[in-house]
């Protein structure tokens, strides 16, 4: 990344500064790369919130850290803290609608940026990120740690060495159990204007894997969804009297397979409960109250430059957790599933681990047996992938990445815009094309696909 006109670093060798705001459980895993996993040339100068409660719990944090205290800001003193701290690089882990409002006047201060996905949740705003980083020259990352996951590298390689030939259709279904699931329906993700559905907030780590898997950029997306288990008459169902307001106050706990216990939960009573009076939000709101309106089953068919076609679904209250992932290539089939463990954001249950023989990798040629690879694998959150896109990120000189695993705004505005798309096609029930929603969005960078004029193997016997 450029160095920032507003850096105080004086050579090459200087610890970059950065700032966080948003400091959700999300933001931990950046702050602790910074403080810790890459201080010798990174440091944590300023964290900004909402909330002042989290700010303290976050400065709290460098102390366990050992790191130098971080100045605090309130949300509205965010422009201060650029003048006063001077970072480098802006992180930015707010809630989803929020992203674009921060991007963007860090980037107008001089400063980079780098944001959790989803980059935002409307075309507009993606419009503007791409206006502002054209303008200002900043640089700006999305951090799609999916994409570092080593199975999910392994099936971007084996696409890349033409195993398959060129592929012509891909079969993606996504499931969230009833742990994982249910806890978009509690948070601040219910509602779309927060977060633009799970169409934007969840699909958007998925759509941003197929642009990537296939190197290849989304046209026009056609979507259905529905919104049938996390609703009032579901509760009723189920045999409670509710939907009631909220877990803490519900009279129903002992009987609600739902019950999240943030008293009870360290963690969650840290962030969340022992600072409601700061800012009234409430992390275990009913996920059976009538006001929620995201979908909770999801369909999307997307058809994409090279000529393919993506068959998607997403699941929100499945029985167990994980994907199946399928592509149809001219030599053959890839077949890739992964079975991930319970998680609830912000307990000490993580995301990303997986039960036993839980990831499977096949390759079916056209012609002859099938074979299942060995998974690649590492250490640590979502597979291991947490750990190498912080590398990524935070090395000086990262090492050369064949598979182009760093994503940017562009593939940051390509993953959300299928979302976005899919959402207005809900609404109107028409197709709706990519163009239409941003035009004349650049492609992002991708690593070298096969040849579509790669010769397709012809049947060597009688398929009689």
């Amino acid at each position: 990344m450029p160095e920032s006109p507003l850096s105080t670093s004086s050579s090459p060798a200087a610890r970059r500064r950065y700032a966080i705001v948003g400091l959700g459980s999300r933001h931990e895993l950046y702050q602790d790369a910074v403080e810790v996993t890459h201080a010798a040339h990174a440091e944590l100068v300023a964290v900004c919130d909402v909330n002042p409660g989290r700010i303290d719990v976050a400065r709290q944090r460098s102390r366990r850290n050992g790191a130098a205290l971080p100045r605090g800001y309130i949300a509205p003193d965010f422009d201060l803290m650029l003048r006063e701290q001077r970072p480098d690089i802006v992180i930015v882990t707010t809630s989803d609608a929020s992203h674009h409002d921060y991007l963007i006047r860090a980037m107008e201060a001089g400063c980079d940026v780098i944001t959790e996905k989803p980059m935002t949740t409307e075309a507009e705003s993606c419009r503007r990120i791409l206006e502002t980083r054209a303008r200002t020259g900043r640089n700006c990352r999305v951090t799609f740690n999916y994409r570092y996951s080593p199975p999910r590298s392994q099936v971007k390689d084996i696409l890349m060495s033409g195993e398959i030939g060129d592929v012509l259709s891909v079969d993606f279904h996504w499931l969230l159990n009833t742990h994982h699931g249910a806890d978009y329906f509690r948070r601040w993700h219910a509602q779309k204007r927060n977060s633009g559905g799970l169409f934007v907030h969840k699909a958007t780590h998925h759509f941003d894997l197929v642009n990537w898997w296939l190197g290849a950029q989304p046209v026009s997306v056609m979507a259905t969804g529905k919104r049938e288990f996390y609703t009032p008459a579901m509760a009723r169902r189920l045999g409670l009297s509710g939907p009631h307001e909220r877990c803490l106050t519900c009279p129903e706990q002992a009987k609600c397979g739902f019950f999240l216990d943030l008293a009870g939960t360290a963690k969650l009573k840290s962030l969340y409960l022992d600072h409601e009076t700061h800012d009234g939000y409430w992390r275990d709101r009913c996920i059976f109250r009538p006001e929620i309106d995201i979908e909770d089953t999801m369909n999307a068919l997307v058809s994409y430059s090279t000529g393919a076609t993506l068959s998607y679904s997403l699941n929100a209250f499945n029985a167990w957790e994980g994907y199946t992932v399928a592509f149809n290539g001219t030599k053959g089939r890839l077949e890739h599933s992964i079975v991930e463990s319970v998680y609830v954001n912000g307990t000490e249950t993580v995301q990303g681990g997986v039960a036993e023989d839980g990831v499977k990798i096949r390759v079916i040629p056209l012609r002859g047996s099938g074979y299942d690879l060995d998974p690649w694998s590492a250490a640590g959150d979502h597979g291991g992938g947490d750990r190498l896109m912080l590398e990524d990120i935070f090395l000086p000189e990262p090492p050369a990445d064949k598979y182009l695993r760093a994503a940017d705004e562009r593939a940051g505005a390509q993953s959300i815009l299928v979302g976005i798309a899919a959402n207005r096609s809900l609404q109107t029930g028409a197709q709706v094309k990519i163009a239409d929603l941003v035009p004349g969005l650049v492609s992002p960078d991708t690593a070298p696909m096969p040849s579509r004029l790669d010769p397709v193997p012809m049947p060597t016997r009688s398929l009689d």
